[in-house]
């Protein structure tokens, strides 16, 4: 087994670092000031062939993997979390239902436009009262003659005021695990309505938002999947997003890192710069052996999840869990190391701070990845 990225891997990684320098950064500071996403943007996405990397050749994508989708949210992360949330979720979290579970006709209609970015997917599970506890959403599909109305409120949805197709968890029985179904609900569907965006503490330039799902019709052939499998194919879907989520942890980290040793090189204190200090070289010497450790579980979870390895789902829970509290921990190890000027919204690192916060919740909370660790230990 090797622990180095493979030379196709080191040329990706090339490929979309240069892409970020090029396309993204420019973007961030009017976009966290605008609190809005560059909506442009996903064109140059998809022209790049950044979005369709676990889709199908026949589809439309480029039949990459995982680890190359661990790769792009690192390198996406590093020069903002809210850009790189919003592409993520489209083409890693939303389209691949789509690609795995929808018909022929679903997917001519949606894949390709994803994968080239001229649509943007969301996915409404969440909701006021279920969060972590995905059985419990109260949503409901009723079957009509023509196919299903939707009614209920999802909340926290990221891409919601973008997207030109949501997919929608709803209950279409009273079972918990095998009462779900998903469906494809297009923007401007009679009764789909949103919320104002919510003001976030990071993520600043990601539209999230309120769903409101007020007796929207779809047709039966808007069953995304299998009738009552909605649950299934969820917690399916969550395993490239927590891979997804552990690289944006990546990337917040890295780039962290890196501001805090350029500073601590350039910042003089006592006569010196600060990194004559023992105290601060050790410190930044700690945040790369957590940062090192860290990609190398998200790095092997995302190789376990494509070769359908037994423990792939517990690897990845590690990777989720590990990932973000590295994150956290480096982020905020960086803004100390700044002082003052980590505090300042101005400095990089304070955004970085903000952003990283969330992966301890999204994709399923701490407390989540360690119940699934632990389930079975006490029978």
């Amino acid at each position: 087994m090797s622990w180095e990225l493979s030379t196709e891997h080191l040329d990706f990684r090339a490929t979309c670092k240069s892409f970020v320098d090029r396309e993204v950064r420019p973007l961030v500071a009017e976009a966290e000031a605008n609190k809005a996403f560059p909506v442009d943007l996903m064109k140059r996405f998809g022209a790049a062939g950044l979005l369709g990397l676990t889709t199908p050749e026949e589809l439309g994508g480029s039949g990459n993997d995982s680890l190359a989708v661990a790769i792009l949210s690192e390198e996406l992360a590093r020069a903002s979390g809210g850009i790189a949330v919003t592409a993520l979720v489209s083409a890693y979290m939303a389209g691949p239902h789509i690609a795995r579970h929808g018909t022929a006709a679903q997917q001519e209609r949606w894949v390709g436009a994803l994968c080239d970015g001229e649509a943007i997917a969301a996915i409404a599970v969440t909701e006021p009262q279920a969060g972590s506890d995905v059985a419990g959403m109260t949503s409901t599909a009723k079957r009509t003659e023509n196919g299903w109305v939707l009614n209920g409120r999802k909340m926290f949805i990221t891409n919601a005021g973008l997207a030109g197709v949501i997919i929608v968890g709803a209950r279409t029985s009273t079972d918990r695990h095998t009462g779900v179904t998903l469906f494809l609900v297009e923007k401007g569907t009679p009764g789909l309505a949103f919320g104002n965006p919510l003001s976030k503490m990071g993520w600043h330039s990601s539209d999230t938002r309120e769903v409101l799902l007020d007796d929207v019709h779809v047709g039966a052939d808007d069953v995304l999947g299998t009738e009552g499998r909605g649950f299934q194919q969820i917690m399916e879907g969550f395993q490239l997003e927590r891979i997804a989520l552990a690289g944006m942890g990546l990337g917040h980290a890295a780039e962290s890192l890196d501001l805090a040793k350029a500073y601590t090189r350039d910042r003089e204190a006592f006569g010196a710069p600060l990194n004559h200090l023992q105290t601060i070289r050790h410190k930044l010497a700690i945040m790369e052996i957590e940062l090192d450790s860290a990609r190398l579980m998200t790095h092997q979870s995302a190789l376990r999840l494509d070769a359908n390895h037994p423990e792939a789902f517990k690897t990845v829970a590690q990777a989720k869990y590990l990932a973000a509290i590295a994150a956290n921990r480096i982020v905020d190890d960086a803004v100390q190391l700044f002082g003052g000027a980590g505090f300042v919204e101005e400095t990089p690192v304070a955004m970085h701070y903000r952003d990283a916060r969330i992966l301890r919740i999204g994709g399923g909370t701490d407390e989540i990845q360690l119940e699934i660790l632990t389930k079975g230990m006490a029978t």
